[in-house]
């Protein structure tokens, strides 16, 4: 284990962020440099707590104590060992991931929890710096064939794997650029491009074929998937948002917020804006509705485009600001604060939007009415109630809708393969198996709209389920109740 009084010798430290009105001049990533021996001593935190609960709070099950030790004794190449065995890409989970595995901390129970995500990033990064990732093809072929259908997190995962153990992978993707929510969902100042590029072209390296501009059930047959590969696993993701149906939703000015956010990524890498209105906030009173990590990211990205004011409206109440014990180790509803929030935004919670207001066509206000939270006697189930008299309108000239998404878009590729779904418009599967004898499915396609290193988890999972379809065994890593298992 690491230094067994470390937790008491040392506090939690964090890399400090860029000045908030210097860094919404650019979309670099927000964090100042942290010396290898600050993220030494965070690595010593890791107390020797007998149950190491982080484990369980974490999709993909990360040996945690362990690779905080070799961080500790300064053995890097053992951490990113120990890492990568159970994360494929821990440069996009040590950016961007909310870290569960911190809430399930047994030292998070009185005191701060260890800086396990940081520790991550800094694995990866020192690892990629000293040269220990580098491209692992593999030594043999099977000669079986996979189509993966979406190159987000859980379809750049799942091939991984499946390349790993010797199969010939094919990803396609619809959009120009591979790389999914991870490219067009997530702005740079979060997590900058070159850091999914660098990944992309490893494996690119290690034998995996990537094909853009590839909408099956567009301009790919599914029908070709079917007759040219052994298996087809389908990555597409949760990509129907949830819309607002109240008056005004048809004005100019009203957007879904992953419209927005993808349009500024593209503009950001330089790429060609399709024919479509510009979004911007320039100038612009904007309200994000939605109090999420995707509004989140609307807001900072409001605040780069110089917009004149950015609110962002809650349903629900605000949480509270601190932690209740009896939670742990379980995720904690309390009150948080990104970056983006630091760098300009008001917030505002209880709010129910009753309609859009404007002129010639465009928004100019939103209507809004307080509510009040209860349980009912009757049901047992929170509803709430508008408050008499609290009725307000602000400034809105640009609204962006931060509410969710349903399930997978169904028309196209999964109506013309016949892939059945569940009550929530969702893939229906058994162990990642569709209806469909060899396709399979997994991230939000199949569990719903949900986090980045759960869609890891599942492409890893299904993965390992594609694999015993097409040899009957697997020996790829599988977790299961929290534990790493595989099968000889």
């Amino acid at each position: 284990m690491a230094d067994p009084k470390g937790f008491l010798k040392y506090t939690r430290e964090l890399p400090n962020t860029r000045d908030p009105q210097e860094r919404i001049k650019d979309y670099k990533e927000l964090y100042e440099d942290f010396g290898e021996e600050k993220t030494v001593k965070q690595a010593a935190r890791c107390m020797d707590c007998g149950v190491p609960f982080c484990h369980n709070g974490c999709p993909l099950g990360n040996i945690i104590p362990e690779f905080n030790d070799a961080v500790y004794e300064e053995d890097w190449q053992l951490a990113y060992e120990i890492l990568s065995s159970t994360n494929n890409f821990p440069e996009f989970t040590g950016r961007i991931c909310p870290a569960p595995c911190e809430t399930a901390c047994v030292l998070g129970i009185n005191q701060p929890p260890v800086a396990i995500e940081h520790i991550e990033k800094s694995i990866a990064e020192v690892a990629f710096e000293k040269g220990y990732v580098r491209p692992q093809p593999p030594t043999l072929r099977t000669g079986k064939k996979v189509a993966i259908v979406g190159s987000g997190p859980a379809g750049l995962a799942a091939a991984a794997q499946l390349n790993k153990v010797g199969h010939l992978v094919t990803v396609f993707e619809r959009n120009d650029r591979i790389g999914g929510l991870l490219r067009y969902g997530i702005p740079d100042f979060k997590l900058e491009k070159f850091v999914v590029e660098r990944r992309v072209a490893l494996m690119e390296a290690e034998g995996i074929r990537f094909r853009t501009n590839a909408n099956v059930g567009g301009n790919v047959d599914p029908q070709e998937l079917m007759d040219q590969y052994d298996a087809v696993l389908l990555c597409g993701g949760s990509t129907v948002p949830r819309n607002l149906n109240i008056e005004g939703r048809e004005l100019e000015g009203v957007h879904f917020a992953m419209d927005f956010l993808e349009q500024n990524n593209r503009r950001v890498a330089g790429d060609a804006i399709p024919d479509v209105e510009t979004i911007t906030a320039k100038d612009k009173h904007v309200v994000v509705i939605g109090g999420g990590d995707t509004g989140s990211d609307c807001v900072g990205t409001s605040n780069r485009h110089g917009a004149k004011s950015v609110t962002q409206i809650e349903l629900m109440d605000r949480p509270p600001n601190d932690r209740d014990p009896l939670t742990w180790p379980n995720w904690p509803v309390v009150l948080r604060t990104s970056t983006s929030h630091e760098e300009g935004c008001e917030r505002q919670w209880s709010l129910l939007t009753k309609a859009f207001t404007g002129e010639n066509g465009k928004v100019t206000g939103l209507k809004l009415v307080q509510i009040e939270w209860a349980k009912s006697n009757k049901t047992g189930k929170y509803g709430f109630q508008e408050v008499e008299g609290t009725e307000q309108e602000i400034p809105c000239d640009l609204a962006l809708l931060a509410i969710g998404f349903l399930n997978p878009q169904y028309r196209g590729m999964l109506e013309k393969l016949g892939v059945e779904v569940d009550e929530r418009g969702n893939v229906r599967d058994e162990d990642y198996r569709t209806n469909l004898e060899k396709v399979f499915v997994a991230g939000d396609m199949r569990r719903g709209q949900s986090l980045v290193v759960w869609a890891i988890a599942e492409g890893r999972e299904a993965a390992r389920s594609v694999d015993q379809f097409l040899m009957g065994r697997s020996n790829l890593e599988a977790r299961d109740k929290g534990f790493l298992m595989a099968e000889g």
